[in-house]
């Protein structure tokens, strides 16, 4: 028998989450084929597979959400400010029906390989289960957050109880209920788990390795006067998004902290603990993520709320970070986050001086200690950014694959496309401002330069186009200045590619931090200079 062919398509697109599902209705739009394939069993991305107590949104739902479409914004309205994943999951199912994008996607397909075919000019998509597609254009859309990690410790796999990742929740209820519950990690993920878990656990034991940075995300039910205004100020309302430095509805302000009295700082960060989002960490004043004195000023408020809260002084002591100054790692939002450990069945154990050794059939032993549990939650992160790329084996037009290209720090033209690599397109990926944004405000740009560019290819003819070294050096050199002078830049964090529980990520930049107004203005200036960067081959 004479092999069939694998199907062939104007563009594959790797996620159906965000990014993936706009791509594809943009796609579409301007009458390209195209065939995204997901590792889920349905849309939603981040939000398909995060389904652990307490996910919701950081961002301010009605920031969070699709702009492309007045029908869709009028018929959608979110419950709260601060949307949970639930109703973040049945959005995206809504836009996804709403637009018919499903008949396109196809479903539990995990890709493995992509390789590019000089002798065709197309890529060669190959997933797990042996599907196999080719296109002209590679997109992916896996996100910076998609690539969970497990701790490496001797026995985990031995605990006779139940365990999760967070990342790989099951999508029944789990009970904690009379449980002992331990939670490993108190990033941003550990916790909004465990101020959930803690509402109902029969005693809860908290891990914690180095402690974070929170703030309140002062979150409530959004009103039908309030419903009302933002439907009247929608279109403002992504303005001043776009306008900002990350995309959300805060932005820093004019003032420095040395152009204050203490009376009106103090009054000031008074206001912004208590409002909702991420006003303390991106709507401060100007200096206070780039001068050491100015955080530090900063940090000492934040630490001083810490100790208010906390009932315990060795507790609250054991929860303030001295290795990092405030909003120099990502804040995690918290909801009665402190308070938990102000309740009687709730430990928190410090793992950092006495680390753990290993996880036994009955729970959790660290230096100090054995810790008899029912359930363990592995909160312990993401390989990000770059994670998900190096779980796939692309292979463009060298010998190498792009895990190698990238193995001592990424190289890429503003983020969207690397050499030796010709017709593959990141959505979100490394060196590209939605790294360090509110996604979806990110997303529309990212995703609407990239469908620009493809039609301009498509106009001029082009069978492969693909980014220049030098321009590559030349927008590296631009991403590492606007990363320096920021005090994040200084600290390990997911920001520079460090996750502890990886044994082979050295520190790297990978975000860009100059800003979503500035990378629009440099994306729109290759753009209408007709994509210098970029050769035709």
């Amino acid at each position: 028998m004479t092999p069939v062919p694998p199907p062939e398509f104007d563009a594959v697109v790797i996620g159906a989450g965000v990014s993936g599902l706009y791509q594809l209705h943009r796609l579409r739009e301007v009458g390209l084929s195209a065939i995204v394939v997901e590792a889920g069993s349905d849309v939603g991305g981040t939000w398909y597979w995060n389904r652990y107590p307490g996910a919701r949104f950081d961002s301010e739902s009605y920031t969070y959400t699709y702009s492309f479409s007045e029908e869709l914004l009028e018929e959608w309205s979110w419950s709260e400010h601060f949307a949970a994943q639930p109703e973040t999951l049945r959005y995206l199912g809504f836009v996804a029906d709403k637009f018919d994008l499903r008949r396109d996607i196809r479903f539990d397909t995990r890709v493995s390989a992509a390789t590019w075919d000089d002798d065709t000019m197309r890529w060669v998509v190959v997933a797990e289960d042996g599907f196999r597609v080719e296109a002209r254009y590679l997109i992916t859309a896996m996100g910076p957050l998609s690539a969970p990690v497990m701790p490496i410790i001797d026995g985990i796999d031995s605990f006779e109880g139940e365990s999760f990742h967070t990342a790989r929740w099951p999508h029944e209820a789990v009970s904690f209920e009379g449980k002992r519950v331990g939670v490993i990690g108190t990033g941003a993920t550990g916790v909004q788990v465990i101020q959930e878990v803690a509402k109902t656990v029969g005693r809860l034991t908290v891990f914690q390795r180095s402690p974070n940075w929170c703030a309140p995300l002062n979150n409530g039910p959004i009103t039908e006067e309030q419903q009302a205004e933002i439907k009247a100020t929608q279109a403002e309302i992504f303005r001043r998004c776009n306008a900002s430095y990350g995309g959300f509805i805060h932005d820093s302000i004019r003032e420095k902290t040395v152009d204050v009295s203490d009376a009106q700082r103090h009054e000031f960060w008074e206001h912004r603990y208590r409002e909702p989002g991420f006003g303390i960490w991106f709507g401060n004043y100007r200096d206070v993520l780039v001068s050491p004195e100015a955080n530090q000023k900063l940090t000492d408020f934040i630490a001083g709320k810490i100790r208010d809260r906390v009932d315990n002084p060795t507790v609250a002591e054991t929860l303030i970070p001295i290795d990092h100054g405030f909003g120099t790692r990502r804040v995690p939002m918290e909801t009665g986050y402190y308070e938990v450990y102000n309740q009687s069945n709730v430990e928190l154990v410090d793992v950092g001086d006495r680390p753990i050794t290993r996880i036994t059939p009955a729970g959790i032993e660290t230096e100090a200690g054995h810790w008899d549990l029912d359930l363990i939650v592995f909160a312990t992160g993401f390989d990000a950014v770059t994670g998900a790329f190096d779980r796939v084996d692309f292979r463009g037009t060298g010998e190498g694959t792009l895990k190698e290209t990238w193995g001592d720090g990424p190289q890429t033209v503003l983020g969207v496309s690397t050499p030796g690599f010709p017709n593959m397109f990141t959505l979100v990926g490394p060196h590209n401002a939605a790294t360090f944004c509110n996604m979806p405000r990110c997303i529309e740009q990212n995703v609407d330069w990239v469908t620009k560019f493809l039609v301009r290819s498509r106009e001029r003819g082009d069978n492969g186009v693909e980014a220049t070294h030098e321009a590559a050096e030349a927008w590296t050199v631009h991403v590492h200045e606007t990363v320096e002078r920021l005090l994040l830049s200084k600290v390990d964090s997911w920001f520079n590619g460090v996750n502890h529980n990886l044994t082979d990520h050295p520190p790297r930049v990978l975000l860009y931090g100059g800003g979503l107004p500035l990378y629009r203005e440099r994306c729109d200036a290759e753009s209408d200079a007709d994509y210098p960067s970029f050769a035709r081959i």
